[in-house]
């Protein structure tokens, strides 16, 4: 039984990336090295706040707190329940290295305007936390627009043609996905339904028409689906790789397209319900929708040689690995998915951190051109090396975990394709990674330069991630509960799951 209490730590989450902006810009070009230091403080204070509302809400005592109310019965408000836990306390712990990282790449890379980067860097991880944590709708809404609005300066830093470009085409994307989410929330409310979250769907006892259920579902899930990147909707996502490294991190690993996600988590969980779902059909077009798009992502990510796009593809794949975890509408299944959401923000990050940091150092972008780099550089070739197995699915790596119980949860409800086209997918990652490792270690480099690692700055957050997606694989519930949960979120979803009862510690 879920019991809420007042508590304003929730906002104190939200507003510390806010007040790491505010000091950023303050401190400015003229003590760069206090400006940098500001997001990394603000990060650990920030996962420090947040873990500390873990034991209350692993106890089904859940910190809620009313911002401001609009009119009565509409509401900006946050609440920390299982599901926003997870990505706030993900998103928060890779702030920290993230931020780390970011400091030495936008050094090495002498990239300008550094105060206004850092500035939106750390605005994004409030509208982050705030998608996080939101208790309704209408807060959800919010706050993922606020997230577009704020990542749009990270993709067009370099101010460059092919930079404008792409932040156009991010905005044209984004923005129409969230008028659909605005269009489907005051559809909501003008229904007369409260639109606040609640596990088994906020609809489930609602006696609307199918032909309204699918408008509403047709709304919600295209404005979450855009930042999931389902096909067709997944055009921006390439195109955005022309930002700095660490926004790429950003946006694949701990921010907008785990929002996305985590959007579709609340849309099918906690707005619709299984049950609603069932009687319409619905889950069956989301999840060929999410199963094309994961083999399809994978096929072409084999096709590019510039490493950074085919990261891209591989992480438009492994979001429909999540979006059909969570349409199976099985608690073995969304337990898989909410776990892959933990496993591919730890994985991801790592890859993207080595492009970045490979290209940083050597000037090297493309596949081709990595003969030999694994022994110039070794710490970080070995990073990428455990990620690639992770991504991959090898055991006893974190995304191993997560794949075998979205494998198990396809089973579980019959639907033995689904775990085929897991499996598949998994073959296909193994194609598009492990030939990056080969090159970098049983080729020769071409080059007589002796490049040697790069800034510790990047050195040190990539092989602490890349670590953590191997630690994560064997121990899963350490050290944030990340299986427990989970548990939870299914348990609250569909009843007790007697399945996972013996689950991983």
């Amino acid at each position: 039984m879920i019991e809420t209490y007042s508590s304003i730590t929730p906002l104190i989450a939200v507003l510390l990336p806010v007040a790491a902006a505010l000091l950023v810009l303050l401190t400015g070009e003229r003590f760069r090295n206090v400006r940098d230091s500001w997001s990394t403080i603000a990060a650990l204070v920030m996962v420090a706040v947040v873990a500390s509302m873990l034991p209350d809400v692993l106890d089904g005592r859940v910190p809620q707190t009313t911002i401001i109310e609009i009119s009565p019965g509409i509401d900006i408000m946050l609440r920390a329940d299982s599901a926003g836990m997870i990505f706030a306390l993900l998103a928060s712990s890779l702030w920290v290295l993230a931020s780390v990282y970011a400091v030495g790449y936008m050094r090495a890379e002498h990239e300008h305007k550094q105060t206004r980067f850092f500035v939106a860097y750390a605005l994004s991880l409030g509208a982050a936390a705030g998608v996080a944590f939101s208790a309704n709708l209408l807060t959800f809404v919010l706050f993922y627009e606020l997230l577009t609005l704020v990542t749009f300066p990270l993709v067009t830093h370099r101010e460059t043609e092919a930079a404008i470009v792409a932040g156009r085409k991010y905005l044209t994307y984004t923005l129409s996905g969230g008028l659909m989410l605005i269009g489907g929330t005051a559809w909501v409310h003008m229904l007369g339904i409260d639109g606040t979250f609640v596990a088994g769907g906020l609809m489930a006892d609602e006696n609307i028409s199918k032909a309204t259920a699918w408008g509403l579902l047709m709304l919600l899930m295209v404005g979450v689906g855009v930042k999931s990147a389902v096909m067709p909707l997944h055009g921006w996502l390439p195109s955005a790789m022309v930002a700095p490294t660490p926004v790429s991190a950003l946006l694949h690993a701990v921010a907008v397209v785990k929002a996305g996600v985590f959007g579709v988590v609340r849309m099918i969980v906690f707005v619709f319900g299984a049950e609603l779902l069932r009687e319409m059909d619905a889950w069956q077009v989301i999840a060929v929708l999410a199963a094309a798009t994961l083999l399809i992502g994978s096929m072409l990510a084999l096709r590019h040689d510039n490493l950074k796009r085919r990261l891209a593809y591989s992480t438009i794949s492994h979001l429909s690995y999540i979006v059909l975890g969570v349409a199976l509408l099985g608690p073995i299944a969304l337990t898989g998915a909410l776990l892959h959401i933990v496993g591919h923000g730890v994985t991801k990050i790592t890859l993207f951190f080595v492009a970045g940091t490979i290209n940083a150092h050597t000037h090297k972008e493309n596949v081709s051109q990595l003969d030999g780099i694994g022994r110039q550089m070794p710490i970080t070739m070995g990073a990428f090396t455990l990620a690639a197995l992770s991504m991959a699915g090898v055991p006893p790596f974190v995304l191993f975990t997560s794949k075998f119980y979205l494998g198990w949860g396809a089973a579980e409800v019959d639907q033995q394709i689904f775990m085929v086209v897991y499996l598949v997918s998994g073959v296909l990652a193994a194609g598009y990674l492990f030939p990056v490792v080969y090159r970098a270690f049983w080729k020769r480099s071409p080059d007589h330069v002796a490049y040697g690692e790069a800034d510790m700055r990047m050195v040190v957050p990539l092989a602490i991630t890349g670590v953590l997606a191997l630690f994560l694989g064997i121990a899963p519930n350490l050290p944030f509960s990340f299986f427990e949960l989970a548990t939870n979120v299914a348990t609250a979803a569909f009843g007790p799951v007697e399945a996972l009862a013996g689950g991983a510690r």
